[in-house]
């Protein structure tokens, strides 16, 4: 509990601090709203020419936009401090002063960091759920919105896990490592749309290495009425827990890692 306290405070502070410089963060969150409007429109593009692809209607893809954003950006603004911060903290040295405190690094880090700007993006993909759930039709209940929740805070682990890749390719290298982002923003980007649609291989990265079919489209076809791969009903509700296992790992490997870590010098 006395954890859980200490990282509200944190986000608290460092929320306090972003706000200090009203004008800067008010444009910096127009920029993040046009950035993340420019991808949707690309959806928009896509509904507008291609009245479906494959099985997936238009309202379809605007769900599965929205589900993405939505998990993707809540983890940028709650865990910075591992998503950005974490491979420069390393080659500063900052991350040395982290182990002088009686706290574990992995909770000071994830306390280190915030980005509010990305509210805005997180509004767009509100938006979109909203849209492309009217556009579908879909008929929401209790077991829906339940996994609908589900789906996006296991999502939010996943993401969160998948960045924990590069920082543990960090401690070793000092340097982050720019094949993690292609599955991670990589991932972001492909997994807005259906996998389905993927060929093969992408269907197996996005299956069993990087699971988001797993933690976010198997439970968003379920709720849109169109099983992905014709699995049962069931599996919505239990495949996105391999989002918390994913980070899990990533998490004990992360504090493994810890072990082997030298200070730069810097």
């Amino acid at each position: 509990m006395n954890t859980i306290k200490l990282y509200v405070r944190s986000m608290g502070m460092l929320m306090k601090s972003h706000m200090q410089y009203t004008s800067s963060f008010i444009l910096q969150m127009l920029t993040q709203l046009v950035m993340e409007g420019g991808e949707m429109l690309a959806v928009i593009l896509v509904v507008d020419r291609f009245e479906r692809v494959n099985q997936w209607t238009g309202g379809d893809l605007f769900f599965f936009f929205g589900m993405m954003s939505v998990s993707f950006y809540t983890t940028e603004i709650f865990a910075r401090g591992i998503t950005g911060d974490f491979p420069s903290m390393v080659r500063t040295g900052r991350l040395d002063t982290l182990l002088l405190r009686p706290r574990t690094i992995f909770f000071q880090v994830l306390c280190s960091g915030t980005d509010p700007r990305r509210i805005t993006c997180i509004a767009v993909g509100v938006a979109s759920l909203i849209m492309g759930s009217r556009m579908s039709g879909v008929e929401w209940s209790c077991l829906k919105a339940l996994a609908l929740i589900e789906a996006v805070i296991m999502s939010c682990m996943l993401i969160l896990g998948l960045f924990l890749i590069e920082a543990i390719f960090s401690i070793h290298s000092v340097k982050s490592v720019e094949l993690v982002n292609a599955i991670t923003y990589g991932g972001r980007s492909a997994c807005q749309y259906p996998t389905d649609i993927y060929p093969r291989p992408l269907k197996i990265l996005f299956t069993v290495v990087a699971p988001f079919a797993l933690t976010m489209q198997v439970p968003a076809a379920w709720i849109l009425g169109k099983p992905l791969y014709g699995w049962p009903a069931w599996t919505a509700f239990v495949t996105p827990l391999s989002g918390a296992a994913v980070l899990t790992l990533m998490i004990i490997l992360f504090n493994r890692g810890m072990k082997y870590y030298r200070s730069t010098g810097s």
